[in-house]
């Protein structure tokens, strides 16, 4: 588990780490060798000359002192490391994190790593704070009275020893049996959580369909399962633990027994055999936690190897010499891409020219929104290259690409703080001004005139205290105010009311003004004023020109058009 932790936490960690655990394992031998002064100790006291003790005494005094200041600096290690460790890995797991492309990002992924930066974080950078120390010090300091035990009588001593690879065998062994049980219990409280989850966010469509019983079921059914997978957990670690306790306790009534047979056949006197009795019984104790202690790291490492297994995901590649683009023109030249095992975009070939507006029209799942990622680099294309200003986005940095582009989603998550931190993401460094502009320009000042605390005003998480159009209008005066020469738009207005969408639809055409700009539209007036329309179906354009010229050939997009007038008609 070491080995992992060191390569978890990196170069810059690594070395405070093995300082730690050099210093735990010192300890740990200094207070095995404290207990070989009880040799002379007990030998004197039980001698012909009990004072002679004295001096002995003394030096076991100092020992234990000395082994008290090693376990207060070791411990005190452990917590500013653990500490340390928790906060540097909160960091390097959202740098990485920020790093992965999004299609990384699938619904059950997102729930584990939520659970993985807080509780799985806690757990596993809490070992060191909390549980190497003792697991060093069950480990070293038995052995360590082991090997006292081997210099002072070889006879006892190899049985003692005897016991090391006992103990071994059924701390591995209880490893390996637990491993399942523990992968099964976290796969049932993953799925527990989504269904509690579930159950809470569809009560509206529940009650509405009166299925709540038949609902419940289904979360009591996952319980349940919990319920059983904790079970077996627990069942698996029984046996280690009847195993280790009677290792334990078997080893010392062998000790016992020679030690009384020894000392019948006058080979070894009563003091002798008593200090033995008493350093096993010493070795008895951290022997024993290695039970409860071996259960915790194993649950901490199960948590370690999941967030190995996050951190050793590749993120998109960085170039080593990133080109800055000159122009802001778009285009995307023979691309492919696919997700999975489905073909996306089916080699797409078009070009925005600078300053140019290009609508992407077309049945859902044909390929739009995917469009625009590639174009962000939310993936990296399968073939072909999608290009800014005639770089190919994948020779550009990201802090560098993403300064040129600014996206306004069709789902607008806003942060849980006030409206003028929300709008501030798009250029933290902007003046007053600008962003009072670009919220004017949003026409989100109308927003914040009518709510309770104005630009003080909570959004709430996921900006859940707004409607639609309101969090759309934040996007918006957010993307306006990093005045990026590209714009993304992904159907921005496709679910408001009239009210909200005019106040947008302004907005909007405020960003796209002098833009580079690609938008996935199906409103009539967004879609006509576009210098280019593409129809896409499949992943492949199936025609392409202006408006009126796709009109005149009487096509998909003709079909398209006149059913979208058709239902604008009848509204």
């Amino acid at each position: 588990m070491i080995r992992m932790l060191l390569r978890v936490l990196g170069h810059e960690y690594a070395r405070p780490m093995r300082r730690t655990v050099a210093v735990m394992t010192a300890t740990a031998i200094a207070e095995g060798l404290s207990y070989a002064l009880l040799v002379p100790v007990l030998r004197a006291l039980f001698g012909s000359t009990p004072a002679a003790a004295v001096p002995w005494l003394v030096a076991f005094g100092a020992a234990v002192a000395g082994y008290a200041v090693l376990r207060y600096r070791s411990d005190l290690s452990g917590f500013r490391v653990g500490t340390t460790l928790l906060r540097g890995m909160y960091h390097r797991l959202g740098d990485h994190l920020a790093r992965l492309p999004i299609g990384w990002y699938s619904a059950g992924r997102v729930g584990e790593v939520s659970v993985m930066a807080s509780r799985g974080l806690l757990d596993t950078m809490g070992v060191a704070a909390h549980l190497l120390a003792p697991f060093i010090s069950a480990c070293v300091t038995p052995l360590t009275i082991v090997a006292v035990m081997l210099a002072f009588h070889w006879q006892l001593g190899l049985a003692a020893l005897a016991a090391v690879p006992i103990v071994a065998a059924i701390q591995i062994w209880t490893g390996r049996s637990m491993a399942a049980a523990d992968a099964e219990r976290h796969e049932r409280d993953h799925e527990a959580s989504g269904r509690v989850i579930e159950y809470l966010q569809a009560q509206p469509v529940l009650r509405a369909g009166g299925r709540t019983g038949e609902r419940f079921q289904l979360l009591d059914d996952s319980l349940r399962e919990v319920q059983r997978a904790s079970r077996r957990l627990t069942l698996s670690v029984l046996p280690g633990v009847v195993g280790l306790t009677l290792a334990v306790q078997t080893t010392f009534t062998v000790l016992l027994v020679l030690g009384a047979s020894l000392a019948l056949g006058g080979q070894i006197g009563v003091a002798e055999v008593l200090t033995i009795l008493v350093l096993a019984a010493r070795c008895a104790d951290p022997l024993l936690s290695l039970a409860d202690i071996g259960g915790k790291l194993r649950g901490a490492r199960s948590e370690l190897a999941r967030l190995d297994a996050v951190l050793r995901t590749e993120p998109l590649p960085e170039p080593r010499e990133p080109i800055q683009p000159q122009r802001h023109d778009l285009e995307f030249d023979s691309v492919s891409f696919r997700h999975g095992d489905r073909t996306v975009i089916d080699g797409v070939s078009l070009s925005v020219p600078e300053g140019q507006r290009l609508a992407v029209v077309g049945p859902s799942g044909a390929g739009k929104s995917t469009l625009l990622q590639l174009v962000a680099r939310f993936y990296d294309v399968d073939a072909g290259a999608v290009r800014v200003g005639g770089v190919d986005v994948r020779g550009v940095d990201a802090e560098g690409l993403m300064a040129r582009i600014a996206i306004v989603f069709q789902d607008v998550y806003l942060f849980d703080g006030t409206i003028e931190e929300n709008v501030r993401l798009g250029r933290p460094d902007a003046g007053e001004a600008e962003v009072r502009a670009a919220a004017t320009a949003a026409r989100l000042d109308e927003v914040i005139d009518r709510l309770p605390g104005g630009w003080a005003a909570h959004v709430g998480e996921g900006g859940a205290l707004l409607s639609g159009g309101e969090r759309q209008r934040v996007s918006i005066a957010r993307a306006l105010l990093k005045n990026a020469p590209i714009v993304l738009l992904d159907e921005v207005t496709s679910a408001l009311d009239p009210v909200n969408e005019a106040a947008v639809h302004d907005g909007i055409e405020r960003l796209m003004a002098g833009r580079t700009v690609v938008m996935v539209a199906h409103r009539l007036r967004t879609v006509r004023r576009a210098d280019r329309i593409v129809f896409l179906d499949g992943g492949r354009i199936v025609e392409q020109g202006s408006h009126d010229e796709l009109l005149r050939r009487g096509g998909r997009y003709a079909d398209y058009w006149n059913l979208s007038l058709a239902t604008a008609t009848s509204e």
